[in-house]
């Protein structure tokens, strides 16, 4: 599998598991099953309230803890520093785990000052808690003003990515400060299953168009967490390292957006 490296030197797997709205037993067979296949990587958050499905699933599967990547997120209504403390304390406990190898401010809350959460986030970090830091929905505007107050590595920004939703101005910028991306919702809600085009290109080279579209992010070095309870489309979805994509298809997907 490939990763990327994150400031703590932890490796994040490339391809994962988003858990957003998998809850109670279906959550739990959805984790299991990733991880049966090979995925080493799970990504969750408080506001999902399925924690404990999540560890659940990992119990089911035997995985031991130290092979998978956990993420989790605490809400954008729980940023000041005391409830920061509580919310990772809860994610802990919840997951049944002692630490988690990334822990996201889920959305920026211009109500809380940055610098009191990333205070927090950093004393987390500091007594093992959290292996990385790092943030989800935030613009460019957004991760600098974070840059500015933060004491610690902003090792990830979870954003929207997918054809007509390209982050690459985003992307080039995280490139360029060390910051991982990761897509979530990277096949949007089905719309591209369907669509014309892309489903001529998959067909005609025996790849679906969500492979297309997961292939043409990994190979922009993008994390991708698509979400899935079906074996077969979980399969497919770790399918995306013994081929390559064309210039037609790269071209298509770099052409989707606003389409």
């Amino acid at each position: 599998m490939k990763t990327r490296t994150l400031p703590s030197g932890a490796e994040m797997p490339i391809i994962g598991l988003g858990t957003w709205t998998l809850r109670g037993s279906i959550g739990t067979d959805a984790v299991a099953t990733a991880l049966e296949l090979g995925y080493r990587h799970i990504d969750t958050a408080l506001a999902y309230d399925n924690h404990r499905a999540v560890a659940t699933g990992i119990r089911r599967s035997g995985v031991p803890r130290e092979d998978i990547f956990i993420v989790s997120k605490v809400p954008r209504e729980n940023l000041q520093y005391e409830e920061v403390l509580v919310a990772a304390e809860k994610s802990l406990e919840e997951l049944e785990t002692d630490y988690l190898d990334l822990f996201l401010i889920h959305w920026p809350n211009p109500d809380v000052p940055m610098r009191e959460t990333f205070t927090a986030l950093a004393e987390l970090r500091e007594k093992g808690w959290l292996r990385d830091i790092g943030v989800s929905n935030f613009t460019i505007a957004h991760l600098e003003e974070a840059l500015d107050v933060t004491t610690v590595p902003i090792a990830n920004d979870q954003v929207l990515y997918h054809p007509q939703r390209n982050q690459e101005q985003l992307r080039q910028f995280c490139e360029s400060r060390d910051i991982v991306v990761t897509s979530y919702s990277p096949l949007g809600k089905g719309e591209f299953t369907n669509e014309r085009t892309l489903k001529r290109l998959a067909e005609a080279r025996g790849r679906t168009p969500a492979q297309l579209i997961l292939r043409w992010l990994v190979d922009k070095d993008v994390v991708v967490i698509p979400r899935s309870t079906s074996r077969e489309h979980l399969a497919e979805n770790m399918d995306l390292f013994d081929w390559e994509l064309d210039d037609e298809v790269r071209q298509t997907l770099e052409g989707m957006e606003g389409s």
